[in-house]
């Protein structure tokens, strides 16, 4: 199948000069052109697998299809992803045609999964809704999980209302300095947060769960507490009580370890300690957060993926 036959029109004429996220590059990606991201218009699929390694409602007890792009339209120096992140990594390219994928997408479906997870999704989010299209096209309507870092536009996020069933945003910073250094986007701050205030208008504070509490409808926002960083975690939590609500659930997580892009960094280089978690999660009580769930602090053990496997994790 040609690419014209997936897109519509009007993400067509996205791809050709692409201002589909922040950056606003301008590449044009229908001749093969890679925008920042580093991507052209194709599916650009790393790995699609059944993860059971996300929040227990997301994951449910069979696991979630999980979709993993490659590519990002942010530059974490500390990217837990870097394999297939990186623009330099042999991983970088898709693995699967338009129709191999959705083809693997139902095969995992039709083993009692019920949950289509779209992981690093802002930069390819024409692709997302063709891969959602195709499967209604085929009678198949499983719960959406939108896995994002949150650089997203606002009229993108508005774009997929009825579509999506769950975002799944981080928060990473409310410092620009910080956004800058670590993620090269010092508008990260703002940026994500009208993304999530526009998640939030859509989907409201509550996360609605089936009776065997897996999610099907709503928000729920992850923060990654870092090395050193515990009081920028604290201001990231302020801004969700007061920006959206105390209310909204949260993943507040403890799973960081360090890559080999920061083996030298002199505060990103080692894992997270129990005393710096245990701050975070203090403060989060006291702002009144409710909803949510923690990690164990041996959690950086278990959640590093090889994407050079078939099964990553």
């Amino acid at each position: 199948m040609m690419l014209e036959d997936i897109y519509t029109k009007e993400e067509k004429i996205l791809f050709s000069s692409c201002n589909l996220c922040p950056r606003e590059c301008r590449a044009d990606r229908t001749s093969g052109n890679a925008g920042y991201c580093g991507l052209d218009a194709g599916m650009n699929i790393a790995s699609i697998c059944i993860h059971k390694g996300e929040e227990p409602p997301v994951s449910g007890e069979m696991g979630i299809c999980n979709i993993f792009f490659s590519g990002c339209n942010l530059r974490c120096i500390y990217c837990q992803n870097y394999d297939i992140s990186r623009p330099s990594s042999s991983f970088f390219r898709s693995k699967y045609s338009y129709q191999e994928a959705l083809d693997e997408i139902e095969r995992i479906l039709s083993d009692g999964v019920r949950a289509v997870g779209f992981v690093s999704p802002s930069h390819v989010v024409p692709q997302v809704k063709a891969l959602i299209r195709g499967l209604h096209d085929r009678g198949l309507r499983p719960l959406t999980i939108y896995n994002t870092n949150a650089y997203d536009k606002p009229e993108v996020i508005d774009s997929l209302d009825g579509m999506i069933d769950v975002y799944l945003p981080d928060y990473k910073y409310v410092s620009s300095s910080i956004a800058k250094e670590y993620s090269d986007a010092s508008d990260y701050p703002e940026v994500a947060l009208r993304a999530l205030q526009r998640m939030y208008y859509q989907k409201g504070s509550l996360l609605l769960t089936d009776r065997e509490g897996r999610a099907e409808n709503g928000i729920l926002i992850r923060h990654l507490v870092l090395p050193g960083h515990a009081e920028e975690s604290m201001k990231v939590l302020e801004t969700i009580a007061e920006e959206l609500s105390p209310g909204v659930s949260i993943s507040l997580m403890s799973q960081y370890y360090p890559t080999p892009g920061v083996s030298d960094h002199t505060l990103l280089n080692r894992p997270l300690y129990k005393e710096e978690y245990g701050s975070v999660v203090c403060y989060m009580k006291k702002l009144g957060f409710r909803n949510g769930w923690l990690q164990d602090m041996n959690s950086y053990l278990t959640y590093r993926p090889d994407f050079k496997k078939d099964v990553p994790f």
